[in-house]
This record gives C-alpha cells, sequence and structure tokens, in this order.
C-alpha cells in the first residue's frame, strides 16, 4: 500500500510553524504500513507488560518456601512464558507482512524483505535542558523555550517518517542534530536524567537507558529500515524502479554497516554487532537479486550468450542467499532471527540455483554450433561457465556433438527440478510462508517450466545415463557495494547556536558565571587586546588599565558589551564595537574557564582548535605566598553551583539559583585570596 494522505492541500504540508507538519512527516498517513507500526507498537507494550509479570514470578519463585505456593507459581510461570512466546511470534508475523511494503502494481516477482521501524516512548528535553542552560551556561533557561520545543517537535516528527526521501532527510536531520544536543548538554562525566526507551524491532523488547547513544544509534537503524521500505515500495516492473530499488537497499546496507562499526555496545539486540552483519547481508543479497531482475527484465531471448550471462547471474544471487541462510543458522542470531525470514533465504537460494541450471541447461539444448559461428568464443563463455568441464569431456567437443550436449543439458534440468522440489517443500514448512500467494505462484511456475522442457526431451534410460551436473560459476556485472551514509548533504542548524561557538561553549568546559565589567579606554587605549574569532579572548592585559582594576584577567572570553550579545561576533566586529565608546563607560561582561587547562590561545600562535593547551591564567593569579600555606588544613567551601543546588534541594529541578552577577563577593582570608578558589572543581553536578 502506498503512503495515502488524508485530504488536504499538499503544499501547506511542507510549512513549519503553523499547525501542518514537518516536512518528511504526516503521522495522519492511514497507509497499511502505518496500521502495522501501530499493531507493532501495541504488541511492544503487551510484551513490556508480559516480561514484567514473569519476573515478578520469578522473583516470587526464589523468595517462596511454601511448596504449594511454588507449584502455584511455577504453573503460572509456564502460562506466562507461553503468552509470551505467542506474543513474539505475532511480532513475528507482523515483521514477515511483506505484502503491505511492497508496490500495489501487480507483479510476478517474489517478495523483498524489509525492516520495520523501532518504536520509542515520548521524552521531555525540557526540565533536564533548561536546568543545564541555568547551571552550566548561566543563562536564563526560559530563553530557550523555543528551542527546546523545536528539538521535541522534531523528534516526534522522526517516529512517523514518510516513506521517501524527506523522510530519510527528516530521520538524517533529527540524527545530525543531537549530535550538537550531546556537544551541548551531555557532559562525559554526568548522567543527565533523561531516560530513552527503545523496543527491539525483532522482539519488541524495551531497552531504557540514559545514554544519547541509544538514541543516536535507534534512530540510525530506523533510517536503514526506512531505505528498505522505500526499495520494497518501487516498481521492480520498470528499469528505473528496479535501479531504485538496488540504490535503496545498498544505502540500507551502509547505514547499517555505520551503525555496526561506530556503536560497538548497542544493548538492544537488533542492534548487536551479530545482528547487524546478518542484516547488511540480506540488504546486499536483496540489491544483488534486483540486480539480476534488472539484467531479465527487458525479456530473455534464446541467444546463447545471454543464456550464459543469465545463468552465471542467477548462480550469484543463489549463493548470496545461501551465505546469508547459513549466518541466520549461526549462534546467536539465530535464536532472534525470524524464522520465516532464515526460510525465505533458503527458499531463494534454491530458487536462483535451480534458475542458473534451467538457463544452462536452455543454452545446452537449444543451441547448436554451426558452420560460420564464433566457435572460440562459445568455447570460452562454456569454459567460464564451469569450474570443471565433468569427467570426459571438453568445451569445444560438447559444443560439436549433439548427444552430449543433450545429456549434460538433461543433467543441469534435473539439477533444476530437484533445487525447485526443495525451494517450494521450504516455503511449505514455514506458515507465514505459505500464506505469500505471489510466493507459491512464483516457486510453482518456474519448477512446471523445468519439468515440462525435461519431459519433452526425457527417455528411459535417463537413470543410467545421465551424470550429475556440475555446479555452475557464479558471475556478475554488478557487483552491489555498500552505500556509506552521505550525512553532509542534510543541512542541520544547531538549535541551541545562541549558546555560543560550540567550539567553546560545549558541555565539556566549564566557566564561572558571567562577570560585569565597568571600565573606560583612557586616551582610546582599551588597556587589553583581543584574540581570536567568536567569541573573542583578552589578550595582553595591562594590569593597571581600569578594565584589569575591574576585574578582568587575561584569557577572559567576552560575551556581551553594552547588553549585546558578542560570543558569535569576530574580532573585529568586537574592538569596533568597543572603541565605539569613546571615553565614555563600557558595560562588558566576560566568562572564565574552570578547567585544569585552559584553553587561552598561545601567544605565539595564531587561534586553532586543536592547537596545544598552556595553562589557565587562573593558575597564575593566585599569589606566591599562598604555596606556603598548602599544608594548612582548609575547610572545603561550597561551589556556587552545590551552594544553589543545597539552598533549593526540596524545589523543582528547573528552580536552581545561581547568585546575581555583580554582587559584591565578601572579603576573604588570605589563603583563598584568589576569587577562583571558591569554585569547588569537585563539584557533584560536574
Amino acid at each position: 500500500m502506498t503512503d495515502a494522505l488524508l485530504p488536504a492541500a499538499p503544499q501547506p504540508l511542507e510549512k513549519e510553524g503553523h499547525c501542518y507538519f514537518r516536512k518528511g512527516c504526516n503521522p495522519l498517513a492511514q497507509t497499511g504500513r502505518s496500521k502495522l507500526q501501530n499493531q507493532r507498537a501495541a504488541l511492544n507494550q503487551k510484551i513490556l507488560k508480559a516480561m514484567r509479570m514473569r519476573t515478578g514470578a520469578e522473583n516470587l519463585l526464589k523468595a517462596a518456601t511454601n511448596q504449594k505456593v511454588r507449584e502455584q507459581v511455577r504453573l503460572e510461570l509456564s502460562f506466562l512464558n507461553s503468552d509470551l512466546q505467542m506474543l513474539k511470534e505475532e511480532l513475528e508475523g507482523l515483521n514477515i507482512s511483506v505484502g503491505v511494503y511492497q508496490n500495489t502494481e501487480e507483479a510476478f516477482t517474489i517478495p523483498l524483505i524489509p525492516l520495520g521501524l523501532k518504536e520509542t516512548k515520548d521524552v521531555d528535553f525540557s526540565v533536564a535542558l533548561k536546568d543545564f542552560i541555568l547551571e552550566h551556561y548561566s543563562e536564563d533557561s526560559y530563553l530557550y523555550e523555543n528551542e527546546i520545543a523545536d528539538l521535541m517537535d522534531l523528534r516526534q516528527a522522526c517516529r512517523t517518517p514518510s516513506r521517501n526521501e524527506a523522510g530519510v532527510e527528516l530521520l538524517m536531520s533529527y540524527f545530525l542534530q543531537l549530535g550538537f544536543v550531546e556537544s551541548r548538554f551531555f557532559p562525559p562525566t554526568r548522567q543527565m536524567g533523561i531516560l530513552f526507551t527503545w523496543y527491539d524491532s525483532l522482539t519488541g523488547v524495551p531497552v531504557s537507558q540514559q545514554n544519547l547513544l541509544l538514541e543516536k544509534a535507534s534512530i540510525l537503524f530506523n533510517i536503514g529500515a526506512l531505505y528498505t521500505q522505500i526499495g520494497t515500495r518501487c516498481n521492480r516492473q520498470t528499469e528505473a524502479g528496479l535501479e531504485s530499488t538496488v540504490d535503496a537497499f545498498q544505502r540500507a546496507a551502509g547505514v547499517l554497516n555505520y551503525l555496526k562499526e561506530t556503536f560497538t555496545h548497542t544493548p538492544s539486540y537488533d542492534m548487536s554487532p551479530a545482528m547487524l552483519s546478518v542484516l547488511v547481508k540480506m540488504m546486499l543479497a536483496q540489491a544483488q537479486e534486483s540486480t539480476f531482475e534488472k539484467v531479465c527484465l527487458p525479456g530473455l531471448q534464446n541467444e546463447f550468450f545471454l543464456l550464459v550471462k543469465v545463468a552465471q547471474e542467477a548462480a550469484k544471487v543463489g549463493e548470496v542467499y545461501r551465505q546469508l541462510h547459513a549466518a541466520m543458522n549461526q549462534e546467536p542470531v539465530k535464536e532472534n532471527i525470524p524464522y520465516s525470514w532464515a526460510s525465505l533465504a533458503c527458499v531463494k537460494a534454491h530458487h536462483y540455483e535451480a534458475l542458473a541450471h534451467y538457463f544452462t541447461a536452455t543454452l545446452l539444448i537449444d543451441h547448436q554450433l554451426k558452420p560460420g559461428e564464433d566457435e572460440d568464443h562459445q568455447e570460452k563463455c562454456l569454459s567460464q561457465l564451469y569450474s570443471h568441464m565433468p569427467e570426459g569431456l571438453t568445451p569445444l567437443g560438447t559444443l560439436k556433438n549433439v548427444h552430449q550436449r543433450q545429456l549434460l543439458g538433461k543433467s543441469h534440468l534435473c539439477r533444476a527440478v530437484t533445487h525447485h522440489e526443495e525451494s517450494m517443500r521450504e516455503a511449505s514448512l514455514c506458515k507465514k510462508l505459505r500464506n505469500i500467494e505471489v510466493l507459491q505462484e512464483v516457486l510453482s511456475a518456474a519448477r512446471q517450466r523445468s519439468q515440462l522442457k525435461y519431459s519433452q526431451l526425457r527417455e528411459d534410460d535417463d537413470l543410467l545415463n545421465l551424470t550429475d551436473a556440475p555446479d555452475i560459476v557464479s558471475k556478475t556485472e554488478r557487483e552491489v557495494e555498500i552505500i556509506l551514509p552521505q550525512f553532509s548533504k542534510v543541512t542541520v542548524t544547531d538549535f541551541f547556536q545562541k549558546l555560543g561557538p560550540l567550539s567553546v561553549f560545549s558541555a565539556n568546559k566549564r566557566w564561572t558565571a558571567p562577570r560585569s565589567i565597568h571600565f573606560t579606554a583612557e586616551e582610546g587605549d582599551l588597556g587589553f587586546t583581543l584574540r581570536g574569532n567568536s567569541p573573542v579572548q583578552v589578550h595582553f592585559l595591562d594590569p593597571y588599565c581600569s578594565a584589569a582594576e575591574a576585574g578582568t584577567k587575561e584569557g577572559d572570553y567576552i560575551v556581551s558589551i553594552q547588553d549585546v550579545d558578542c560570543k558569535w561576533l569576530t574580532l573585529s566586529e568586537v574592538m569596533k564595537m568597543l572603541k565605539s565608546f569613546g571615553q565614555n563607560d563600557i558595560e562588558m561582561k566576560v566568562v572564565s574557564l574552570l578547567d585544569a587547562t585552559s584553553s587561552m590561545h598561545s601567544k605565539c600562535a595564531t587561534y586553532s582548535v586543536g592547537m596545544q593547551k598552556t595553562y589557565s591564567m587562573i593558575c597564575l593569579g593566585v599569589d606566591v605566598d599562598d604555596k606556603t600555606d598548602k599544608t594548612k588544613k582548609v575547610s572545603k567551601k561550597l561551589s556556587f553551583l552545590s551552594w544553589g543546588t543545597n539552598k533549593n534541594r526540596q524545589k523543582s529541578a528547573s528552580t536552581l539559583c545561581l547568585p546575581s552577577v555583580g554582587v559584591a563577593v565578601p572579603p576573604v582570608k588570605k589563603k583563598l585570596s584568589s576569587p577562583f578558589s571558591l569554585l569547588n572543581t569537585d563539584s557533584s553536578l560536574y
């Protein structure tokens, strides 16, 4: 079925911010695919409930000492396990509902296997991100309510992507946005308290973590799954449709392979390295199958060289499906891969091997070498068709001897019929495959064609004269390859760019709260120079200038001037703004890094993100006399962040208080003469 929109003008759906859906998302689309996803979501909830009940029963069984109670619990546990198994089988049935995803055109082709999208629960970013903006960036978190709402809207839209390139772009844009969010709000040493829950696409088992990597990995899986659904939706009766199918499955394989190599410790089994390896093989096998269909699309003429090519192409498809089936039957994948998928891989392996033998038999039986034909070329093609010729036969002798050709051709027909029967037997053993009518029709028609050709040539002494037909060498003119995800083609703007350049204002760096500096330029001299770009840093500070006396330090970042945000301004723009005030008072806000190693640029080098770290000016600001006091016992001071947390322990996490900027600091003892010694770097918030 196709994605059918409810009655609405198509253009408004592209708009954002006017109560319309995001581009690439349509949650109101009533399609077979969306209904299938709704059924999957409902099954996930039932599986979760059954697992909780089973866990409770197992705990009760461990704790109970009464024998009668233990017997009742065992009986109840057996029922729960049975129910859970039935739910998982029902979910497997949804995973093999390939007819829902196929193109609506009447097609006499074997269905392809798509992946279902992973389901998730709602996530509220607002409280955690607001708290972090207030604590870490010392900014009014309510100024970022729209940005947080945009992030949550984008995530919600990704739960119902449209089955086209716009849907893929939507998922990719969220994945890239998560990269910004991770750098802004998720420090490596602290949990943010945001719980992400995703359901296993194959088993329905939920996985919950506070790690953003689970969110990123699940979105990547859904990008790959969406590519498979796009591939199965293409019209495989046209050359363009088959080309799109091949491209979609190659891209799906690329995304899943990227997921396997990038996120190596995902807790969800459908994203484990072993399962992803099998899924990548399955995508490439289906791409190779579509390549074979493209070769056969114009119609197969009964011509020698064309039949050699088609036979080897079919053998290639049979080979990749045979390898896929072997991979699906390896532990631990065997226990969690849908049985119907493994059965279909086996069916296709036998089916395409049968086709390879059928086309080989046709070229041997129907084509006799005639005078004037390219004898050397035919001999070369026939020799390359086999890894070795049957005993007693040579390529040229077989081509010239009609009797030998017919005997070898009938041997291939016997092997073709055997493989066809085996494919139908495998399909009949799986309940899900028995219900796919088009699959049964294709397999039956292929077997009848081989049986009919053999019956026309069959003789009574065939059982005595026929030898085993050799295997056909697999070969393809187009080896399908993995296409890596091209995230660079998707343009994404950081929702939280107002916080400042990400290279400086990120979650893994800490600063003081913004300090207000009131100073004047004496005779046009600011008393310091600036360095860097976006944001700029105070450099070469005259210790006797008014800015230094007001509290400015070398290495400080200028974040605003006269309430004008300067975090994104260049050096020349900031200098121009400062000089424009002349002899008037200037109000400037600066922040200082609290890290052990400052990012202040080396005086002998230009600004570079990957430059060598230098000691912070904060360390240099401590009096020399303080070194003699290190052995003295100093009462541990609470950081201003810890102070805010403790004072408001009973309040909501979104109402943490910070001391106001500019409040006079009370005098402290000499051993704490540096103002930064009040900032405890061991704060639990970090």
